[in-house]
């Protein structure tokens, strides 16, 4: 798949099975986070592996996430429909440093979220479907300190990957092009 097709073919897919990426493909993943856009070459992420041993204990975690913050059973329920459509994970978290005057934290923000997407097209590209998951639950101290997040840290995205065995059909766009791009 050519790099344009991949860029405007991209969706999410959340009901996913096995294959899953192995070590190599997951290295290659990750190298590909690491050529995003990044002012000062702060590298203000770092990236954890959920691997499918580990799936029904970050289900609790999410669950007890969800109990902490009194989101409802609804969420509770979601967290396991997500964890078993879900045979691997990658947990992408932003380190902050709000002291770093040359880069602003929003900034250092857009980089970690820029290396989250890096992950998913490189997955694509390597032939794995995958869906870029948040929740308020991912702000719980559950979950937060299930992945051994520091204070300065957010974490800013669950990437859901694996195969899935039925496409979905992408939904339209909200807004059409001519909406949102505008020529001076």
């Amino acid at each position: 798949m050519d790099t344009l097709t991949l860029l405007t073919h991209r969706h999410s897919e959340k009901k996913l099975t096995y294959p899953i990426p192995d070590e190599s493909q997951l290295n290659q993943m990750f190298e590909a986070a690491t050529h995003v856009p990044d002012h000062a070459r702060l590298q203000p992420y770092r990236f954890i592996v959920l691997s499918p041993e580990i799936m029904p204990d970050f289900q609790r975690l999410l669950q007890a996430g969800a109990d902490e913050l009194n989101l409802g059973e609804s969420r509770k329920q979601k967290a396991e429909t997500i964890c078993q459509n879900s045979p691997m994970m990658i947990a992408v978290i932003a380190q902050l440093d709000p002291d770093f005057e040359k880069v602003p934290t929003w900034e250092q923000l857009a980089c970690a979220s820029c290396s989250a997407y890096a992950i998913q097209l490189a997955a694509n590209a390597l032939g794995f479907d995958n869906a870029w998951l948040s929740g308020k639950w991912l702000e719980s101290n559950a979950v937060r300190e299930g992945l051994d997040c520091a204070e300065n840290e957010k974490i800013i995205a669950l990437i859901a990957i694996g195969t899935c065995t039925e496409k979905s059909t992408p939904k339209p766009r909200k807004k059409s092009l001519e909406d949102l791009v505008e020529y001076l």
